[in-house]
């Protein structure tokens, strides 16, 4: 079943398998992926020590490419010992204009990862003007079948082009991919006219709108229905698919009304509890991902062995379900309960790759290492859901965590004996309540010892915030401070 946000500003879409959410998607307005739209770009500048260049392409950060992902490189006739020796140098110059589509987002103070190699995305292939290769999906099982697609591919295609057949052209006769081609280098064709009158470098094609991907993700649906809360967007997607379409039309927000709401919070949260009572801890960095099983509650009812295969076997399951809703990306490492024998270690690696199937982006599983910690990437084309609706705490900054009231005391214990012998009666200290009883501790005791020491009075003025802080703000005569 497919639920559609799609009547709010926020736009999202959950697919849910037996009441179950197995695939979330969120677009923000301020959020939205770039990846697979293309611009017309300027390289600004060429960096040959790295075979790589900055393009500028109009918006607030300048793209990367490297060189093996120019066009010019790719459709180069020579070998590739050949032109893996020549530099970047040989194949783009500053100020040149080129097209390129991103690959993957802007991230923090990184720019969008770009790509010479244009890709347009048909309903059962994806054309490439300029990729010169043919490929098809490993997901279609039969090797005959995927041989003849590319004996196919090579005899449909032009020197230059690429093509990728995907799983759904398995059903397809080759007359419609045929058609298919030829739209899609139709598109293409206007492209290029549309980039030739462009002074500037600017976007020239928007991939996936949402609608569009709400279409695409219809057609893997073999049954079920389409529950939505936008008459206009039914009427559209009636268009496109045979599934039945289900209007919402209650007060309650149609996430909230198919319990999907809940599993955005869960995927916001740092631990996830499952049903035994185990639990997992999420911890995402810009580097990676690690998560970590504990057994929690879950005691089992006969061996500890038992326990621990029974209870990584479903954090297997929930943590690869997870990194899907979450959309987490980059190196993730997986801390399961320690596991002595290999033969249940090898159990829960294949629950892993079984669970994996699922997940539509391209992962690959290490192993594990000798201290028992699951190893595995998943490629990282946009920000994960924690970045895309969250933002770095302005208390804490990022860490999760915030200096103590105890530190904040001794730090203006410190701070004060630098004051000692001075020419003032006594000092305002603006603080908060925690502070302020850490500092004088009990009756007054330590504040009493330290006015006799530094001879200063210490008075307080509280102010409630969200971590434990002072500033000193004035020194004067007691009667002026009071």
């Amino acid at each position: 079943m497919l639920v559609v946000n799609y009547a709010s500003r926020e736009r999202r879409f959950a697919h849910l398998k037996e009441k179950r959410v197995e695939k979330l998607f969120i677009d923000q307005p301020k959020q939205r992926s770039s990846v697979g739209d293309i611009y017309l770009g300027t390289v600004a500048k060429v960096m040959p020590g790295l075979n790589a260049a900055f393009v500028e392409i109009g918006e607030d950060q300048s793209g990367f490419i490297h060189r093996d992902k120019l066009a010019a490189y790719v459709c180069s006739a020579e070998e590739s010992q050949v032109k893996e020796k020549r530099s970047i140098s040989s194949f783009v110059h500053q100020g040149e204009r080129i097209l390129v589509q991103v690959e993957k987002d802007a991230a923090g103070t990184k720019g969008p990862r770009l790509s010479g190699v244009l890709e347009f995305s048909g309903d059962s292939l994806i054309y490439m003007p300029n990729g010169r290769y043919v490929a098809v999906s490993k997901k279609i099982e039969d090797s005959e079948a995927r041989e003849n697609w590319r004996q196919f591919g090579y005899r449909a295609k032009k020197e230059n082009e690429g093509l990728i057949f995907r799983t759904s052209c398995d059903n397809k006769k080759e007359i419609e991919l045929i058609d298919e081609l030829e739209r899609l280098r139709l598109e293409y064709r206007d492209l290029l006219r549309a980039a030739e009158v462009k002074k500037k470098p600017g976007k020239v094609y928007e991939a996936n709108s949402f609608i569009e991907k709400i279409k695409e993700e219809a057609k893997k649906l073999a049954d079920g229905e389409i529950a939505v809360d936008d008459l206009t967007l039914k009427s559209v997607l009636q268009k496109h698919t045979c599934l039945p379409i289900r209007l919402h039309s209650g007060k309650e927000n149609i996430f909230s009304a198919f319990n999907v709401e809940s599993e955005i919070d869960k995927a916001l949260k740092r631990i996830v509890w499952l049903e035994t009572g185990a639990y997992l801890i999420f911890d995402e960095t810009e580097a990676l991902t690690v998560i970590d099983v504990n057994t929690g509650k879950f005691a089992g009812k006969q061996d500890r062995r038992e326990t621990v295969l029974k209870t990584n076997q479903q954090a297997a399951e929930e943590a690869a379900r997870q990194i899907r809703l979450r959309d987490i990306g980059g190196m993730i490492l997986i801390d399961f309960i320690d596991m002595k024998e290999a033969s249940d270690r090898n159990h829960i690696l294949s629950t892993m790759e079984n669970a994996l199937k699922k997940d539509e982006r391209r992962t690959k599983l290490v192993g594990f290492t000798p201290l028992g910690i699951l190893q595995m990437t998943r490629k990282k084309t946009k920000p994960a859901i924690s970045e895309s609706l969250t933002e770095r705490c302005q208390v804490c900054e990022g860490t999760g965590r915030v200096l103590s009231a105890e530190t904040i005391a001794f730090r203006l214990e410190r701070e004060l004996w630098e004051h000692r012998g001075n020419d003032h009666e006594a000092v305002l200290i603006e603080t908060t309540p925690d502070t302020a009883a850490v500092f004088s501790g009990e009756n007054d005791a330590h504040k009493k010892r330290i006015e006799d020491s530094i001879g200063l009075k210490i008075m307080f003025s509280y102010k409630e915030k969200c971590k434990p802080f002072y500033e000193i703000r004035k020194f004067g005569s007691a009667n002026e401070l009071g």
